[in-house]
């Protein structure tokens, strides 16, 4: 082996690494989009959730793009940009806020575990590079396992008219990842996501004022503030960061698969900030996912 390909391999492994850490930290923060957006349903509206938390991660984007001196996209790249919002900055906003008005938040994850499946389907579609028959085969086994894991810990016995409303969320943002992972290839990622956010505005900004209601806002408690901020900043922004860098990195369809992960960190946020109960057999399946995220990396 020449040092070339010696210094190559080792390149390829350093940016592996890179990518499925940096996306580890973003289905990290992303599995608390159902947690808060529960704690804001009896307070808000879906729309108001949605729309609210995307207008302020718009404004918020802004002195990231000044001060990173970030030029403007090209007219294709801003066309590519507007699908991508139709999955990030609107679609799976208001609709897991839908959601969580109807359903318990471990059930969200029975739903949202098809997201890793959604997300390399349309990377195929969008990049036109297809993964083999073993990566496919692997990738349903997880998917499998979560959602067998998910129906057994949240005993689901009825179908809840939130279950439509989670489902649309998780083909549109499928969808949306796929398009900015795509995205970042051209761009660094934090700047595909701010300039989503911000040619959005345009839309975000008039349907934020129409259901803008200052005495709801007024009266929201403190857990409530809490919420949206962090649905705004961190899940709306800040998460696609790294998300979007991690796709570029690692490919689409690989990295999506650790979002098989995110319902183990959801019911972990649900036992510390909602108290449900510990049980044991959350990490061993959880290990058992993971041994497959390693196998779709392999093949």
């Amino acid at each position: 082996m020449t040092q070339s390909t010696v210094a190559s391999y080792q390149d390829t492994k350093n940016q592996d690494l890179q990518a499925y850490f940096l996306g580890l930290i973003s289905v990290a923060a992303f599995a608390m989009t159902l947690p808060a957006a529960k704690i804001l349903a009896g307070d808000l509206s879906a729309l108001q959730v949605g729309f609210f938390r995307s207008v302020l991660a718009a404004f918020a984007a802004i002195p990231f793009l000044i001060i990173g001196r970030a030029k403007l996209p090209n007219g294709s790249q801003i066309k590519r940009m507007l699908l991508t919002s139709t999955g990030i900055v609107y679609g799976f906003p208001v609709l897991t806020a839908l959601g969580m008005q109807y359903v318990p938040v471990s059930h969200g994850g029975v739903v949202l575990a098809a997201l890793p499946l959604s997300t390399a389907i349309f990377g195929t579609l969008i990049t036109g590079t297809r993964p083999s028959k073993a990566f496919w085969a692997v990738s349903s086994l997880g998917f499998l396992t979560v959602l067998a894991y998910t129906v057994v810990k949240s005993d689901v016995q009825d179908i809840y008219i939130g279950d439509l409303a989670l489902l649309g969320a998780v083909l549109l943002a499928g969808f949306g990842y796929a398009q900015g992972g795509a995205l970042s290839k051209e761009l660094p990622g934090w700047q595909v996501m701010c300039w989503t956010l911000v040619v959005s505005l345009p839309v975000l900004l008039p349907v934020s004022l129409f259901l803008y209601d200052g005495e709801t806002l007024a009266n929201l408690p403190g857990q409530g503030v809490a919420a949206l901020l962090f649905l705004a900043l961190i899940n709306s922004l800040l998460g696609f960061f790294s998300w979007n860098r991690a796709l570029a990195l690692g490919g689409i369809q690989r990295i999506s698969q650790l979002q098989l992960l995110q319902p183990f960190f959801t019911f972990a946020f649900s036992i510390w900030l909602m108290g449900e109960a510990w049980n044991w057999l959350t990490p061993v399946v959880c290990a058992v996912v993971i041994v497959l995220v390693w196998l779709s990396k392999r093949i």
